[in-house]
């Protein structure tokens, strides 16, 4: 399984250099606030050497977690990076996952994670900073089937979302019918359900990993929880941040 998921990650991966290997100058800001194309490619290249570090040696990847300062994402995406560089990240980070003894996890800042749990975030990750940067780039990247990975984790964090918003976590199932970039369904939780998520796969990406604004996508909510969630969703660890605003009228 992780090596059908690191295929898609290099994929992923492969997009978004695609993207920056041409440009002589990484300074053009993106819908990120405060953060350059550089600083896009510099947080993927932080947070691959942070996991190669947790994958091969747990004890410094704690030491190192003792003493992370709380603004260390926005730290680590300061840090000057090469596309050399960036590159040379995901091969390592991709010997580390492989690396890593079968039914071990790899700490990290939130519950440990197995192997293809890794590399599902990070190509989940690798998306939506590569989101950020055809944005700024005014370029329209073609939705892949890759996309069901990063529903999929978001799907995952459905405790999590409420949870890191001050609030607990309901009991009640949600049922997640997405239809795919080639019109497949992808469905998450019982069939019979009455709290329910429907919509392009692309759009509720979009939601999850906070690139578009809940108002400008075509994801519907049926159901008090379902509804409750909406909002909230991500895919990603930490904080949720403020988001996108709305674009549309």
């Amino acid at each position: 399984m992780i090596n059908e998921i690191l295929d898609d990650l290099r994929a992923e991966s492969a997009v978004l250099d695609d993207l920056v290997a041409p440009l002589d100058d990484w300074s053009a800001p993106t819908p990120a606030a405060g953060w350059t194309v550089a600083h896009q490619i510099s947080h993927l290249r932080w947070t691959d050497r942070i996991a190669v570090l947790a994958a091969t040696d747990p004890d410094a990847f704690a030491e190192r977690l003792k003493t992370a300062s709380p603004d260390l994402v926005d730290v680590g995406a300061a840090e000057p990076v090469t596309l050399a560089e960036w590159r040379a990240s995901r091969v390592a980070l991709e010997e580390a996952l492989l690396g890593v003894p079968a039914g071990g996890k790899v700490p990290w800042f939130g519950p440990p994670m197995s192997p293809a749990s890794m590399a599902t975030a990070r190509l989940m990750e690798t998306w939506a900073h590569g989101q950020d940067v055809a944005d700024a780039l005014g370029v329209v990247r073609e939705p892949t089937a890759r996309l069901k990975h990063v529903a999929h984790i978001a799907v995952r964090a459905f405790g999590y979302a409420f949870l890191v918003n001050g609030m607990s976590a309901p009991q009640e199932p949600v049922r997640v019918q997405l239809t795919g970039p080639g019109g497949e369904v992808w469905a998450w939780g019982p069939e019979d359900a009455e709290n329910r998520i429907t919509g392009p796969a692309l759009d509720f990406c979009l939601l999850a990993t906070r690139r578009r604004h809940r108002d400008d996508l075509a994801v519907t909510a049926v159901g008090d929880v379902a509804r409750a969630w909406l909002p909230i969703a991500q895919a990603f660890a930490g904080p949720p941040g403020s988001g996108r605003e709305k674009e549309s009228s």
